[in-house]
């Protein structure tokens, strides 16, 4: 479904990412960790199309994305959840609203609206309220269900556990679980390396702008190096 391969990026004459490759098949729970200022969210904006590439390319869907407004990539299906990024000054509700605006998800906005509400309560609880109002993990749930409100083929999530409670980043993991189980594929990127190889099928480690490790979740979990450098093990 998603293949990036060989990226270069960075800022300016500064290169952050070297030869990134990493791959998301259809119907996959994939996580990058890794640990802050590893070059993880430059990737993520680097396959958006909001940092341009020095190299390399992105396809989605056999589809080459590489240079593609970021606006045309939220089109195809391929969907960026950023950390607590609510508009604060309208309702929950109309915040979800928002996610279902491209043409194959209107037609379904009062379905796919019960499914958040389903899959996070609170949130029909306090539909009415501003979504300024909400606590950090509210307005985390909040982000995610907008996102599932645009029908999205492949969900990307960067860094939703930061600055959250290890109650509510349980919950939030839990239910991108509950999400992939539903047919959903889903890319996490987190530095909570943990919890993260727990819920996901396959990893990706990046250390220093570059992919160091890949393999099954599980078996990096117990991976020495992996234990030594981000589970103080």
């Amino acid at each position: 479904m998603l293949s990036v391969s060989n990226v270069t990026a960075g800022y300016g004459d500064l290169t952050v990412l070297r030869e990134v490759n990493l791959e998301v098949e259809q119907g996959e729970f994939v996580a990058l960790v890794g640990s802050n200022a590893a070059g993880k969210s430059t990737l993520m904006k680097a396959i958006f199309g909001l940092l341009p590439m020095k190299a390399g390319k992105v396809i989605f869907e056999a589809n080459d994305l590489t240079g593609i407004p970021t606006y045309e990539i939220a089109r195809r299906g391929f969907s960026l959840v950023l950390e607590q990024s609510v508009l604060r000054n309208i309702s929950a509700e109309d915040n979800l609203n928002l996610g279902a605006y491209g043409d194959n998800a209107r037609p379904y906005l009062k379905d796919s609206i019960e499914k958040v509400y389903q899959l996070f309560p609170v949130l029909a609880e306090r539909r009415k309220q501003l979504a300024g109002s909400f606590s950090g993990g509210e307005q985390q749930m909040l982000c995610i269900g907008r996102a599932l409100m645009g029908k999205p083929k492949l969900l990307v999530l960067d860094e939703p556990s930061v600055g959250l409670s290890p109650v509510m980043v349980n919950f939030i993991l839990s239910a991108l679980s509950e999400l992939n189980k539903q047919g959903l594929t889903i890319l996490l990127v987190e530095q909570n390396v943990a919890q993260t190889l727990r819920v996901a099928n396959r990893a990706y480690v990046m250390e220093n702008g570059r992919i160091v490790l890949s393999g099954k979740a599980k078996d990096l979990l117990i991976d020495p190096s992996v234990k030594r450098a981000y589970l103080g093990i």
